[in-house]
């Protein structure tokens, strides 16, 4: 009797130990799941400098055309690259002058980065984000929606790259009893949330 609880009590424990091995791989291939990089917006801030060049450091704004100029490497489109991608871009554009230039970019203020909320909201507005929000986030916050908002009719509009725009419908009381948790997207700069 004595061995038989002591079997049973091994076999929970290794049960245990494999359960917590299984739990901590799980949770270590949630961690090396790679992150998009974040791409530049009309609006943002980025700081640009060239090692060993005085003259070469500058805040640019983009352009509403998703432009930069800067000095030598002239006109740049970076609207939707990434900071490294720039770097490599304005990089390119200096060899025709500089021998070797070494290029730092990085992003001094992300204004670009906006999201909006309309409609039947307790406070409608434009949200400007510095981290992934989803559409339950945007309507935490905008206040939330009011007694009137038909809530199974909301529609995120976004435009693709070429300026069409879409519709996409999401049903929040779908997501209140827990299911088609897919409509839950992760929202891109200057998607609108439209609650009606």
């Amino acid at each position: 009797m004595i061995k038989f609880k002591k079997i049973v009590s091994l076999l929970a424990v290794t049960i245990m130990i494999l359960s917590s091995a299984s739990s901590f791989a799980e949770v270590a291939a949630d961690k090396n799941v790679k992150k998009k990089a974040y791409t530049v917006n009309p609006g943002d801030v980025i700081e640009i400098s060239v090692w060993k060049e005085e003259g070469m450091l500058q805040d640019v704004v983009v352009r509403p055309d998703g432009g930069i100029s800067f000095p030598l490497a002239g006109d740049v489109q970076v609207e939707n690259l990434s900071i490294s991608e720039i770097e490599k871009v304005i990089t390119q554009k200096l060899k025709q002058y500089l021998a070797d230039p070494v290029v730092t970019v990085s992003a001094k203020q992300l204004a670009g980065n906006k999201i909006y909320v309309i409609g039947q909201v307790r406070a409608s507005g434009e949200f400007p984000v510095n981290r992934n929000v989803d559409v339950m986030q945007a309507l935490s916050m905008a206040g939330g929606m009011t007694q009137f908002a038909s809530v199974n009719n909301i529609i995120i509009l976004r435009r693709d790259a070429n300026g069409k725009q879409q519709a996409i419908e999401f049903e929040y009381g779908e997501l209140e009893d827990g299911d088609e948790l897919e409509q839950n997207i992760v929202l891109q700069a200057g998607d609108v949330v439209v609650v009606p």
